[in-house]
């Protein structure tokens, strides 16, 4: 009997486990019986199923989905791109995105969005554009435009990344082309530049000189110099020395010294 018990107690506890599912992290489960939705959304844990049920598990952590196409320039030119797609389901939406798009949403609606916005960005821009400094700009458009048109279906698009562009054949030696002229246009200015300031400073220079002559010149009177002639006369009279000056009482001039 003790026996018979145990199996039972072991049979009971089979049928439940097997009537159970585990949620991990970072996803949700959702009950469907006979092809029908059931209860909300459930998180991580052990999920009863019941009997004639079954478990759909969504993931509502970020998904990294990447993506390779061809990408329309506004020149006419297709660009090769490798572009990642992170995106996660909003957990209250996952039940209405199950029945209003099914259990292949991502191909249904995320893919399909993006390669719509995608190409419709890239045709605004240069091939060139896409490797640049455009690309940030480029990236954030295409998030804008999905987001735009995936509004309240349930999804959050978190980011676009442009992970590698491959340029049509030719392309990237003009690209390099165009950077070596405007770089040497940049020397160019700055030589142009530095030359200009020179010049400048050569100019502002002369005319300090310029004018300091014009003021010495303009200091150089008959009568500045009587007086300075005046006050070398004093000096040579307080002086001690034996001296022979010539003069006419005007500009003095000295021919010898002695102790």
């Amino acid at each position: 009997m003790k026996i018979n018990k145990l199996a039972i107690f072991g049979i009971v506890i089979a049928t439940f486990l097997s009537s159970c599912v585990v949620v991990r992290p970072g996803e949700v489960g959702v009950k469907q019986r006979l092809g029908k939705l059931v209860g909300n959304p459930r998180g991580q844990g052990l999920l009863f199923v019941g009997p004639a049920a079954t478990v759909l598990k969504v993931p509502i952590r970020t998904v990294n989905r990447e993506v390779r196409l061809s990408l329309p320039s506004k020149e006419g030119l297709n660009v090769n791109a490798e572009i990642s797609i992170l995106y996660h389901i909003k957990q209250e939406s996952v039940k209405t995105v199950i029945e209003d798009v099914g259990k292949n949403y991502e191909q249904t609606l995320i893919l399909s969005t993006f390669r719509s916005a995608a190409a419709d960005v890239s045709s605004r821009f240069y091939a060139k554009d896409l490797h640049s400094g455009n690309r940030a700009t480029i990236e954030e458009d295409i998030r804008v435009r999905m987001t735009n048109i995936l509004e309240g279906r349930g999804f959050i698009i978190e980011n676009i990344l442009l992970k590698s562009i491959s340029l049509p054949s030719g392309l990237y030696q003009a690209i390099e082309n165009k950077l070596r002229a405007e770089q040497e246009a940049q020397q160019m200015q700055f030589v142009l530049q530095r030359e200009k300031s020179e010049a400048e400073r050569r100019r502002i220079e002369a005319e300090g000189i310029r004018d300091a002559q014009l003021i010495i010149k303009e200091g150089i009177t008959s009568e500045n110099i009587e007086w300075k002639s005046l006050e070398v006369l004093r000096e040579l009279a307080s002086s001690p020395n034996a001296k022979i000056i010539i003069t006419d009482g005007k500009t003095p001039a000295l021919i010898n010294t002695g102790e």
